[in-house]
């Protein structure tokens, strides 16, 4: 799969910049779920990484959020707190962890064109190392049944289909908007079921489904992909904002309900 995490990298690069994220972030400000920074450390990397609680009375199944090629954003971490709204444990781990200016993560990038380029440059083991390290840190909290999901966004859809094939525990994978396998070996490794979440107007990522669809099928992995018609790339994070065109609103909305219908089922 490294292959296909250079590819990842390039495609990247031409995605739209996020917009400014304000909305979302009042929409953390305002959040009731506790939620807390912590520091994931393996081998010689920290790791600063968002987690965000359920308000439940048992034992919760967790979801790994992988983010854009932006880096950890508001947004981003607006989603972790939507999926513990659920009732999931979401963390949601920076990935820029100690690459900036002055050893910081992604707020020390000063925008999304720095930020694009310095995730779009991380090493592939380095990604797979602090997403495995992530995933056990929130899989032995107290809060926690023991079971990880991961989900990731664009540049982190991609990785988040890698990490089903190199972690053997997590129980699903759902990549919305980000690239998959195009050969049969490298889907051989898919390790879980992966659920895909596509635009109809983003066909950039889109007109690679059918071949990962193949590779999936003839490797006989599980891989469900629906396409949102009229959607554009990045509609989880444009369908939410308050002017959202009605097109991604839609998708955003019918995704969330198909996401949470199957962790549901975890």
């Amino acid at each position: 799969m490294r292959t296909l995490a250079l590819s990842l990298a390039a495609l990247v690069l031409t995605a739209a910049a996020a917009p400014a994220q304000e909305w979302a972030k009042q929409r953390l400000d305002k959040s009731p779920r506790h939620a807390e920074w912590v520091k994931v450390k393996h081998d010689k990397r920290e790791v600063q990484a968002f987690v965000v609680y359920p308000e439940v009375k048992e034992k919760a199944t967790a979801v790994l959020v992988i983010h854009e090629i932006f880096g950890l954003t508001d947004w981003a971490r607006s989603v972790a707190d939507e999926l513990a709204e659920a009732g999931y444990v979401a963390i949601a781990p920076d990935l820029l962890s100690g690459m900036g200016p002055k050893g910081g993560g992604t707020a020390e990038f000063g925008g999304d064109d720095a930020a694009r380029k310095a995730v779009a440059e991380l090493p592939a083991d380095q990604v797979t190392a602090d997403l495995t390290a992530a995933a056990e840190y929130v899989a032995k909290l107290p809060a926690c049944n023991g079971k990880v999901a991961v989900a990731g966004f664009c540049w982190g859809g991609g990785q988040a289909f890698r990490f089903a094939a190199n972690n053997k525990d997590v129980k699903a994978s759902f990549v919305f908007y980000g690239t998959g396998p195009q050969a049969e070996d490298e889907a051989g490794k898919v390790n879980c079921p992966v659920y895909g979440f596509y635009g109809g107007d983003d066909a950039r990522v889109t007109m690679t489904v059918p071949k990962t669809t193949e590779v999936m099928k003839k490797a006989g992995k599980t891989y469900e992909p629906v396409t949102y018609d009229k959607a554009g790339h990045g509609f989880m994070r444009a369908g939410e904002a308050p002017d959202a065109k009605e097109d991604n609103k839609k998708a955003h909305d019918e995704a969330w309900k198909r996401w949470k219908g199957i962790l549901a089922k975890l």
